[in-house]
């Protein structure tokens, strides 16, 4: 790896800035430019978005082709959105000037479940032009995917996965908390989820990585989610959710194999949450059952993760890469 990076960033939104934030501590990163659609940011300076006085020299341009002008970059942290086949289309012309990609799209985690013949293309793209993307986050990206798949690297066998995550929605940003259907009427969350417009993403792609890697071929995966009703009025900085509205969601995935189930993945996000925690048991020889108090935090993790995975990604050589195609994570 050379002795810095040269990172720009695509999608200016909470994540994107704080990824910002973040690399501009790191030794090996030298932040060359950001692209964002919004006019509202499109000619003003990092330093003014972010607060970090020596990016006061770099302005947001409103696409790749400026960008590249005066920059080119080695990787793009993308950070714009959560499907494959939007993502996919933003990051292709990236790729074919041998940018490689860090991206907190979630579908982008195991994106050939959508998108299988996108997913070989690019791929092929990223050969061709030796550059490299993969897609994480804190979840999808490690709690309840890339950590129990780690955590079977001491097993002789498994015979079911469970994962757990309870997250109290209450401290998380705006953002978070609107697409949990804070202060939904609970029939409208329902049919917004039936619509494939609400629920928490990437969340069958988690349960189609840990199949890939666990070799439990064809499973079959199903998706249920429900809303958390508040029991009482609760006000959060962004939402006031009468009793009986929507304070969260409850999004429960299964795989099952020749129809044994394997893997179970149940997840609570809701404002107030009293025991936020993040749990895995693993069944097998030897069985383990692990617990993480407090829970990770989502927003915190979600910019570290980007930001530790670029020079693994680099480390990996081109392709697009699951995260369990790099090596194991740390923090750089």
């Amino acid at each position: 790896m050379k002795s810095y990076t040269r990172v720009a960033h695509f999608g200016l939104g909470v994540i994107g800035v704080e990824a910002i934030k973040a690399l501009a501590d790191k030794p090996w990163a030298n932040i060359v430019g950001a692209i964002d659609v919004d006019p509202a940011k499109v000619g003003r300076s990092l330093g003014e978005i972010t607060g970090v006085g020596k990016l006061a020299g770099i302005s947001v341009v409103p696409t790749l082709e400026e960008l590249l002008t005066t920059v080119q970059p080695d990787v793009i942290v993308h950070a714009a959105g959560s499907s494959a086949a939007i993502s996919f289309e933003q990051i292709e012309p990236m790729v074919r000037r041998g940018i490689s990609v860090v991206s907190s799209c979630e579908q982008l985690l195991f994106p050939a479940l959508r998108e299988p013949a996108h997913t070989r293309q690019i791929h092929s793209l990223c050969m061709e032009n030796k550059a490299g993307i993969v897609g994480t986050g804190v979840n999808p990206g490690f709690v309840m995917d890339v950590l129990p798949l780690t955590l079977t690297g001491v097993c002789r066998s498994v015979r079911h996965i469970y994962v757990e995550r309870e997250v109290n929605a209450s401290t998380r940003r705006m953002q978070l908390q609107k697409k949990i259907g804070s202060g939904m009427p609970p029939a409208e969350f329902r049919a917004l989820f039936a619509a494939g417009k609400a629920g928490h993403a990437g969340f069958a792609e988690s349960a189609a990585m840990i199949c890939h890697c666990m070799g439990w071929e064809n499973p079959k995966i199903s998706e249920t989610c429900q809303p958390i009703v508040a029991s009482r009025k609760i006000q959060t900085e962004f939402f006031t959710v009468p009793e009986g509205r929507t304070s969260g969601l409850h999004q429960v995935v299964t795989a099952t194999v020749d129809g044994l189930e394997r893997l179970k993945m149940d997840l609570k996000m809701h404002l107030d949450a009293a025991n936020p925690h993040d749990a895995i048991q693993i069944t097998g020889s030897p069985s383990l059952n692990v617990m993480i108090d407090g829970g990770v935090a989502g927003d915190v993790a979600t910019v570290a993760a980007m930001v530790n995975a670029i020079p693994r990604l680099q480390k990996a050589g081109p392709g697009l890469h699951l995260m369990t195609d790099l090596p194991v994570p740390v923090m750089h």
